[in-house]
């Protein structure tokens, strides 16, 4: 199945293949095995990783057990996540979403990129791509996006995004032993059709997972 558009448009799975979804320069694919390499190089920088629960990456086998851990947690309907890569510079980070209840039609966006790539615009484009598949692909009313109380940056980002402060969850996060106060961020789907994003073109081909789809 394919769907190509610059708004909103149905898409119900079905088709052939792995699912991707595709912009003008970058695709979003399910990680390989031969991807490990590239984002332990990515995710071994502390500054990538300053904000989460996890990493930076000291082996390689890190980010191999990261990539191998995908298809389990697409089988269990726990994460749908996805390699970012460029069509210049290969993989360049990871987006995804995650946290899914399908009855209430609703997931959580993450996304990370190599530093090199901050600050280049990547960021809207494959939040563009992911937020395609969550509300023209997978028909959910919201996606949440959590940022750490102290993370200005990534606070920036989503506001310029259109997503909405929701205020803070007080204590919400553990890192390092410390608990972190986090900001939750939301966008609906009348929010996503009647933005900026919504208008970015892309294609969303191969199987979309049923787990995944509201019934």
């Amino acid at each position: 199945m394919t769907a190509e558009t610059s708004a909103p448009s149905p898409v119900r799975g079905g088709g052939d293949g792995d699912l991707e979804i595709r912009g003008p320069e970058l695709l979003l694919r399910y990680a390989r095995p031969d991807d490990a390499q590239r984002l332990f190089e990515l995710a071994s920088d502390p500054a990538v990783t300053r904000f989460f629960s996890w990493g930076p990456y000291t082996q390689e086998r890190q980010a191999m057990d990261y990539v191998t851990s995908l298809a389990r947690k697409r089988a269990e309907g726990e994460r749908l996540e996805f390699v970012i890569d460029h069509a210049d510079a290969g993989v360049i980070g990871v987006t995804g979403l995650s946290e899914f209840s399908v009855r209430d039609r609703r997931a959580v966006v993450g996304t990370w990129h190599g530093q090199e790539w901050w600050g280049k615009g990547v960021n809207r484009q494959s939040k563009a791509l992911v937020l395609a598949l969550a509300f023209a692909g997978l028909k959910l009313g919201r996606v949440t996006a959590w940022c750490g109380a102290d993370n200005g940056r990534s606070q920036t980002a989503l506001e310029r995004l259109g997503f909405v402060n929701e205020g803070v969850l007080r204590q919400w996060h553990v890192h390092d032993g410390e608990p972190k106060d986090v900001i939750s961020y939301s966008m609906l789907s009348a929010e996503w059709e009647s933005g900026e994003l919504a208008r970015e073109p892309f294609e969303i081909t191969g199987r979309i997972p049923r787990q995944f789809l509201l019934g």
